[in-house]
């Protein structure tokens, strides 16, 4: 069996296949899309379509390099993005577009074309749209759990589902724009394209939040939490559409300050989601000095997104490419090792799997290691630790595996051992080695060994 491919140690997986569920999506959603597109093409014709694509592109482009902006210092694999825009391209379009138009067409006839129209928008879409969009959130909550590791990875998932449905919707708007009357198209992309651009991302980031708690913490509050930020997202939703339904340009303006302040909640929750994982990497490596996996100064560096800029542009410096790969693929790995710690102290990982996916994210770092120095045999000291040790230069034959720390469950866990850990000769998952505890001991009542 050919050994795992940094990507799939980083994106959790057991081959370095892409996952069938991930790509029957992308399948799913490159059809519905293109029945999206067979729809505009009877609609409005090819010229319309590219011209409507050629307006509603500039503004997808900027908005998606700003999502992935904010997440570079975790960032999530690429299939699952591409999944997530698809989705909203394709499925959720194509969903919307038939349960809206049905609903419209079902209520014309007893309350009247006008009220039916009015209700579909302020009512119908924002339910049914936040639903198909919000469909691939719980998808990914079900399968790819593991992924989502704090709010900005559920605003990111919701964002790029978000971008993928306005994109498309809006080329329909603007092909509308073309054939109504002169100078509409302007207003149209004036609105859709420069003052409300963010509308769908920012419901749907709602929906996100809400997942990605979920992910993150165990309890009954789960269920709420996904509820509460679809709910969240669909009053958004409503507020705009009805808004500029029922009181025209000052309605607009009240929905848009509303959008306004949640945007800018979202952004202090992204800032301190991204101090939270500094404060992980801190918190939790440092109990991997004593095996000389990492040093004090290596810990410094992976907490700043400055020194790891430096340490990859020294790694570029000194092995090329591969050398700024590999010193990528152990800076990514030693963040995704904190987050596997963050998960295990809230007890949503069992202990088999902890020990699983901490062993696959260890040989990543070995191996990027070696990655380096195959290219560089004798390179100089690292800027981050100058004349000082580094882990990062040590040779996987002189770490001390005994004194990695243990996962040591509370007994309300996952059946896990009382607070002590898994000792040698006792309880621990099958196949895992004993795992001794570090120099200092457990801590008592604790689910963690030495720090």
């Amino acid at each position: 069996m050919p050994a795992l491919s940094p990507r799939s140690v980083l994106e959790g997986r057991s081959s370095n296949r892409a996952p069938i569920a991930l790509i029957i999506g992308l399948v799913v959603s490159g059809f519905c899309l293109l029945l999206a597109l067979a729809f505009y093409l009877l609609q409005g014709g090819p010229v319309n379509v590219v011209i409507g694509t050629a307006l509603a592109l500039p503004t997808a482009v900027v908005l998606i390099a700003l999502i992935l902006l904010i997440d570079r210092l975790e960032p999530e694999p690429q299939l699952s993005l591409w999944l997530a825009f698809g989705w909203g391209a394709g499925v959720a379009i194509i969903g919307a577009l038939i349960v809206n138009t049905g609903s419209e067409l079902l209520m014309a006839p007893a309350l009247g074309a006008e009220v039916a129209s009015v209700i579909t928008v302020s009512v119908v879409a924002p339910v049914v749209e936040e639903s198909f969009k919000g469909a691939l959130l719980l998808y990914l909550l079900w399968v790819r759990r593991h992924e989502i590791d704090g709010p900005t990875d559920g605003i990111v998932y919701a964002g790029m589902c978000g971008l993928g449905f306005a994109l498309v919707e809006n080329v329909l708007y603007y092909m509308q724009g073309l054939g109504a009357e002169t100078g509409e198209i302007w207003g149209t992309v004036l609105i859709r394209g420069v003052i409300a651009p963010l509308g769908h991302p920012l419901y749907t980031a709602m929906t996100g939040l809400g997942v990605a708690y979920a992910a993150t913490h165990r309890g009954p509050g789960r269920f709420f939490a996904v509820v509460g930020g679809w709910c969240g997202a669909v009053f958004l939703h409503a507020l705009w559409n009805g808004s500029l339904t029922f009181a025209g340009f000052l309605g607009m303006v009240v929905a848009y300050l509303v959008d306004f302040l949640v945007l800018v909640a979202l952004v202090v929750v992204v800032v301190l989601d991204r101090k939270r994982l500094v404060h992980l990497i801190r918190k939790y490596l440092p109990a991997y000095i004593p095996s000389g996996l990492v040093q004090p100064n290596d810990v410094q560096m992976l907490g700043s997104l400055a020194g790891r800029r430096k340490a990859r542009h020294w790694a570029r410096a000194q092995a090329g490419a591969n050398g700024a790969r590999a010193m990528g693929d152990y800076q990514l790995a030693a963040t995704e090792l904190a987050l596997l710690h963050a998960h295990a102290e809230k007890e949503t990982i069992p202990p088999e799997k902890f020990f699983a996916r901490r062993e696959a994210i260890l040989g990543l770092m070995r191996t990027a290691r070696d990655a380096f120095f195959r290219r560089m045999p004798q390179a100089p000291p690292p800027p981050w630790a100058r004349q000082e040790r580094s882990g990062f230069f040590a040779p996987p034959a002189q770490l001390a595996s005994g004194q990695l720390p243990t996962y040591q469950p509370r007994p309300s866990g996952f059946g896990g051992p009382p607070p002590g850990g898994f000792p040698p000769g006792g309880h621990r998952p099958p196949g895992h080695p004993p795992q001794p505890p570090g120099p200092n001991g457990p801590r008592p009542g604790g689910p963690w060994g030495p720090r």
